[in-house]
Parts: C-alpha cells; structure tokens; sequence
C-alpha cells in the first residue's frame, strides 16, 4: 500500500517482522467471546477445551471468559490456580479485579485482605472501598482516604456504600460528612447517591430528601424549613436541584428568602451552584452568583467544600464576564481547588495570567507568573504551547531520538503482552486488546516505549502507536506522536479544496486516531467519523453520488469529511475554533456559544459548555500546530491558529439551518 509505505518512511522505515500471530483457531477466540457476552457456559466450555487442545496464544482469554462467567460460585483455589497459569499478565491482573468485587459481595474480607496487595492496576474505586473497609475492620484509621473515595463516589455501588455505613455506624464518618456527600451528588446530578447517603441517618430521611429533589419548588413553598441543621440541609439541596435545572430562579428564590435563612455555609453553596449552571449556559449573571457565594463563605464559622468542578466553572465565568476577565476571581477560584486539580496545565496558565493582570506594576513581568508558565511550557498540550509563546519561545520539534536498536526491536516483537494485544486487535477484539496493550506498557523506559510504539506502527495500530509515544519523557519521537498515514491522499485532498492539510491531520487525530473502522456510539464512522446524515447531506452539497455504504470506504470518507470541514471553516469565517467545535458538536451550537461578549479565542474555547467538545477543540488546535511543524518543518503558532477573538456574527447562519 503506498500509504502504508509513506507512513513507514516518515516514521524512520525500521521493519518489523509482523509476530507469529496464530491464524488457525482464532475462530474459538471469537466464539469464546460471544458465548461470555451471552453468558452460554456450555459454548464457553467447549470453546476453552478447543483453545487448550491447540494451546492457542489467546488461550488465557479464553479461560478468563470462563470463569469469569461463573464467578459467583468459584472458589478460591480456583482463582488461585488461574492466577498461577497466568502470571504477571492481564487477564490475572483482570480476574483480580472481578475477583475483590465477589470478595466484598461475599463479605469474605480474610481473603480480600490477602489478595488486594497483589492488585497491580488497582483503578476501580469500589474495590478501593472494599479494600479500606477491611482495613477499617482490622483496626487502622482510613478515615481520610475513605471519605475522599466516598466523595469521589459516582454511582451508589455497594462497595463504597457499604463502607460509608459501617464508618458512620462507628462514628468515623459524622452528619458534617454525610451532607457534603448529598451536596456534592446533587451537584453532579446524581440524586439517587444524595438519597443512599441522607439514608445513612435513618431510613425517613431518604424520603424527606427525595421529596425536596423531586419537586424543588413545591418542597421549598410547603415544606421547607431552617428550625434545625438537617432541615436546612435538604433546604439547601432543594434549591441546588432547582439551580441544576433553573439557576435564575433559584437565584431569585435565594434573594427573596432562602439567602437569610440559611446558615451563611449552605446560602453559599446554593449560589455557588446556581453559578456553576449559568456559567455552563453561558449567562452574563454568571461571576454575580459566585461572587455572592464567596461573600457569604467568608461570613461563615462552616467551611464551604466545593468540588473541583465547580470552582473549574467560576473561572470560566469570571474569564468569560463581559468580555473583561475577573481576574481576583480567577485567583479566588484557582486557589480553592485542591492541590492536584491546581496543578493542572490550565488552571496553572490561566493563573499566570490572572497574577500578570494583577501584578501592581504591569510593565514589570510578574516573576511568579513567568515561573507558573514556564513549569508547562515544556508540555506537548495546548496550555503548554499557549504558555512557551507567553514565555517568547517558538515552537521547536525535540531531536528526534536514536532508532530502536536491534535488541530493543526483538524485545518488543517478543514480548508476549504486546503479541496478544495486536493479535486481539487483528481479528476484531479491540477492545480486549487495547486493555492488553495499555497493561504490557506498565513500568516501560522510554527506549521500551519507542521500540513498542514502533511495533504498533509498522501493523497500522496507529492509536497504540500514538498513546504509546506519548508516554515517553526524556526522548520524543514527534513521527510516532503525530503520524501521516495516507499522506499523499490527504494532503492533496485537503489541498484541492483549499483546507490546510495540518488541521485535517489534527482533526483526524483526535477524531479516529487513524482507525478505519472506527465507530462512536452516536454512530460517526471511519477516519473522520462523520455521522450518516452528515455524509449524506454532504454529498448532495457537493454533488456526489453516495450510498451510505460507502461511508466505511477510505476515501469516501475522507472526500465527505474534508468537503464538510470546508463547509464549516467557511461559515464560520476561517475561524478553527469555532469550526472545530462545530464539526464536533453541530454548527448551531458552535454559533450559539459564540453569542455574547468578544473573547479572547483561548478563554472562549476554555468556556464551551460541552466537556468533550472543550477537549476537542484545545486538542485539534494543538495537534495542528505539530503537524504544520512536521509538515513545514519550520517554526509553528498555536496562537495564529486560534486567531486573536471570537465574537457573535452579524450575518445570519446558514449552515446550521441547512444541516439535518
């Protein structure tokens, strides 16, 4: 294939040997695997003894989809002996994990306590609160680590609820902590969790809670109260349902009565809350209700513990207020957070930026400011590049490292997790595989991460070749990084229909990471995952003879997504930004967040209400400007390429009338 060809070149031509991949018997990996999704013991028995007889190198899968079907009724020496089958691999690292959670169910906390410290992934939070809850039994205080993991719990899994009940039964959790759990779940809209942790003081108040969730207004007129602190809490998380839903009437029910009302601690989250949602729905009155929230959190002896999220959302706003960025505010909220969400790229940026806005001589640079940006401005991220040309210094590629030797070549062609991976890739399992893939890298030098990411290239793996290379620290390879597969056909594409083909490769990247098959759940597909109605209204635009079968072909689907993108950057006058945003959530909303003050095109991208689209639009930017670097092999700007405003048009749209 001559795009195979060009993107072996570009990424330095060391050849791999493809590994001994088995092609017989890959047909009862696959029958393995629909029988575990049906639950079919008998096929999966069959399946395993067939995989066994032939010692397939997907053996181990096979037995893990096995007993992990009948997991309920194994017994430990059972699990034990998968373990020693299968040493150091996923699947046992996997089993371990199915296997804490039946611990915990079965309340076998003797052998949870054995096996836990054996857990290497150790990411699911339920086990970690089974695990801290047998901690507890034996003695020890976790009463920190096991309120943070409450806290951070999403759904009401029985894991961290069965923990949170047994410390308040002991006294180590208090009525204090039980009310911040309810608070912050309603917060994240989660009010199933608000009502199992009210639950933990006594069953009437599940019911008392779910009355004020499910009808705020009417539970604030007929039956709410401040005569005692519990009263007052499910006062307070009425009218934080309402500002989930209403942020201007709960506003306006706070001016009226519920701000005296209320103790100043619990006024202060219900403003706080009624900001958060104007400022996802882009309201002006946005930074007045934070700032009302930190007037009344001052006058309180309570301290006000607000999520991370919420104070995420009073920067955005105060970036955002019309049009002139509340910088106090910024450095109020930034300050708030906690320390680990502090040390994130943005919020560092932005807060070197607030203290130069500050800074009492503002022709002097702000030597705490230039400190802040430049501990990210070595990070390959759009908050990086923003700050390393805050800084003066223009975007420079790293030297590209050393080749993989010979040694480090064959040490990743032969490792057995990598082998599996790819062969679990190659006949449609790629989920299984990506799992597999990610678990082998675990503990990898630089030098093992190359050599692997180059592996994955050479097979077209391209998304195991990217995230692997970026894990490196010390040497980077920007041609693993930043792939050009099919690089004659997109570059002259994008260049046929006037598009810059380093946004089209930016694009692609975050869209598919190159994978052909790709498919999202909303339904987008292949390299620029465009959706069915997308492609279709496109071709007739372009007047192209289409079939929606079609849409899975390479250069179909490159023809009606670079056609589409066109489209889009058009109507929004060239602007990247905001054609990004609206290839990735609809044009009508791209317009709609437009609408408002003139921003500065960095603090609008920062306020797209959409997480994922806010990720999308800073990560294609980003990607493009590397790519206009590999591509031109001359120096980049991020900030040419966000361009220095976004504002509302005055003409009226157009694309987003026309679009299904």
């Amino acid at each position: 294939m001559v795009a195979a060809a060009v993107a072996a070149t570009a990424i330095g031509a060391l050849t791999f040997a493809p590994p001994a991949l088995a092609q017989s018997g890959n047909e009862t990996v696959l029958e393995a695997r629909d029988a575990f999704r049906k639950k079919d013991r008998n096929r999966l028995a069959a399946a395993r003894a067939a995989a066994q007889a032939d010692q397939h190198v997907l053996l181990p899968w096979v037995e893990y989809w096995d007993l992990t079907n009948r997991l309920t009724s194994a017994q430990q020496s059972e699990v034990d002996a998968f373990y020693a089958r299968w040493p150091g691999s996923y699947v046992e690292d996997r089993l371990r994990n199915d296997w804490l959670l039946e611990l915990g169910r079965r309340r076998d906390w003797a052998n949870l306590a054995v096996d836990f410290p054996r857990f290497r992934m150790n990411d699911d939070r339920e086990v970690t609160c089974y695990w801290l809850l047998t901690e507890h039994l034996a003695g020890r205080d976790v009463r920190d680590a096991a309120l943070e993991a409450w806290l951070a719990q999403r759904d009401t899994d029985d894991g961290c609820a069965l923990m949170a009940a047994t410390l308040y039964d002991a006294g180590k959790f208090g009525a204090a902590d039980v009310w911040l759990k309810a608070r912050r779940s309603v917060d994240a809209n989660r009010p199933a969790a608000a009502k199992q942790a009210a639950g933990l003081m006594g069953a009437p108040l599940i019911k008392r809670v779910g009355d004020a969730l499910d009808s705020p207004p009417r539970y604030l007129a007929r039956h709410a109260s401040t005569a005692t602190r519990n009263q007052a809490e499910m006062a307070a998380l009425a009218l934080i349902r309402l500002a989930n839903k209403d942020p201007e009437m709960a506003a306006a029910m706070l001016n009226d009565r519920w701000e005296r009302d209320l103790p100043a601690d619990l006024a202060a989250w219900a403003w706080a809350s009624a900001g958060r949602e104007a400022a996802q729905n882009l309201a002006p009155q946005a930074p007045a209700y934070f700032q009302r929230a930190a007037r009344l959190a001052a006058k309180s002896k309570q301290p006000v513990q607000w999520s991370d999220d919420t104070l995420a959302w009073k920067v955005r706003a105060a970036l955002r207020s019309d049009g002139t960025a509340r910088w106090p505010q910024v450095l109020q909220a930034v300050g708030a957070m906690s320390a680990q969400e502090q040390g994130e790229a943005s919020w560092v940026y932005w807060r070197a930026r607030a203290l130069q806005a500050t800074s009492p001589e503002p022709t002097v640079p702000d030597a705490e400011a230039n400190r802040l940006l430049a501990s990210i401005a070595g990070e390959m991220s759009f908050y990086g590049s923003l700050a390393a040309e805050d800084l003066g210094r223009p975007l420079v590629l790293p030297p590209k490292p050393a080749p993989p030797t010979a040694a480090e070549r064959a040490a990743a062609l032969q490792n057995p997790g990598l082998s599996r991976a790819l062969l679990l890739i190659s006949i449609g399992l790629r989920s299984e595989g990506v799992r597999e893939w990610n678990f082998t890298l675990r503990g990898m030098q630089d030098r093992e991460l190359l050599a692997a990411a180059q592996l994955a290239c050479e097979h077209e793996v391209w998304d195991r070749c990217i995230n692997t290379s970026d894990r490196t620290r010390a040497e980077i390879n920007m041609e693993q990084r930043f792939p050009m597969p099919f690089r004659q056909e997109v570059v002259a594409r994008a260049r046929e229909i006037g598009l810059d083909p380093a946004y089209v490769y930016g694009l692609i990247r975050q869209e598919s990471r190159f994978i052909m098959d790709a498919r999202s759940g909303a339904g987008a597909s292949g390299l620029m995952q465009i959706m069915p109605a997308t492609a279709k209204w496109t071709a007739k635009k372009i007047g192209m003879d289409y079939s929606r079968s079609m849409l899975h072909d390479k250069d179909t689907n490159l023809r009606l997504g670079t056609a589409y993108l066109k489209l889009v950057l058009d109507d929004f006058a060239g602007s990247q930004a905001l054609a990004a945003a609206a290839y990735n959530a609809g044009p009508g909303r791209s317009r709609r967040w437009r609408d408002g003050p003139t921003l500065e095109t960095a603090i609008w991208a920062e306020n797209i209400p959409f997480n994922e689209t806010r990720d999308y639009v800073k990560k294609v930017l980003s990607n493009a400007a590397y790519y206009e670097a590999l591509l031109t092999a001359s120096g980049a700007s991020l900030k040419q390429r966000l361009g220095p405003t976004v504002g509302p048009k005055d003409a009226s749209p157009t694309l987003d009338k026309e679009l299904p």
